[in-house]
């Protein structure tokens, strides 16, 4: 075989093999939590200390909101593209409720489809090697080479390359769920693969804010921009209204 025919057999071949090896590593090790009752350190402020009160006034207020206590699971496919929307939902709700934990998570196909997702590399080397190697392969197993071997090894690279463009898009679609699945405090509260669809901004903070209380208050209380904008106009015509006045008396 020449060089081009060992890059096309060894890359395939290559790649199978650190997916094995990233199938069956071991998983990373957590990362250990700080520990919140370690001993102060020389720095730390005592409690008859009187620049303890100018060290409180400067320290920065915990964020303290509707939204505190509350954790929003967004798990979403990950090889589908959905990160960005996902992004923007949990920039809307970081907004819509101050201090509210929002997760972003994958959400892995079937176990069916990831393990056939593992086997394609496996086909795609198999295939090549009866393609490259099908008189010696078909023989050993009592076998007469059938016609369509000889058809595709006419044109061995272009069946080649067929079979890793095919093999990819494949492992591409077993590998993806399409999923966008919202979960709040652990409660199912929107579902892509049921509903067929995203959810909008404004559904999906409606859908969260039930689950809060009193956040339809804070919702309630923020004026839309239109509203803002009418006041605006109102006031700049009593503005004039008042300044007409104002010239009439004198």
């Amino acid at each position: 075989m020449d060089r081009v025919q060992l890059v096309l057999l060894g890359l395939p071949i290559l790649l199978f093999c650190s997916d094995v090896v990233t199938l069956f590593a071991p998983l990373p090790p957590s990362v250990p939590e700080p520990d919140h009752q370690s001993r102060p350190g020389p720095d730390a402020v005592q409690p008859g200390d009187p620049s303890a009160a100018d060290a409180s006034a400067q320290a920065e207020p915990q964020v303290d909101g509707p939204g505190s206590g509350t954790t929003v699971d967004l798990k979403f496919c990950a090889s589908c593209s959905y990160r960005g929307t996902a992004m923007t939902m949990k920039r809307m709700l970081e907004t819509s409720f101050p201090g509210i934990h929002v997760v972003l998570e994958n959400y892995p196909p079937p176990f069916p489809k990831r393990a056939l997702s593992k086997a394609v590399p496996l086909l795609q080397v198999g295939a090549m090697a009866t393609l490259m190697a099908g008189d010696q392969i078909f023989p050993r197993f009592g076998m007469v080479p059938p016609p369509w071997y000889y058809s595709l090894r006419a044109n061995r690279f272009g069946t080649m390359a067929s079979i890793w463009l095919f093999g990819n898009f494949a492992q591409s679609f077993l590998q993806s769920s399409g999923a966008f699945e919202v979960y709040c405090n652990g409660q199912l509260v929107f579902s892509k693969l049921s509903e067929q669809r995203f959810p909008s901004e404004l559904e999906l903070q409606e859908l969260i804010g039930n689950k809060i209380p009193n956040s339809q208050e804070l919702i309630s209380n923020k004026i839309p921009d239109s509203q803002v904008g009418e006041n605006l106009e109102k006031d700049l015509v009593l503005d004039d209204d008042n300044g007409d006045d104002d010239a009439a008396i004198l």
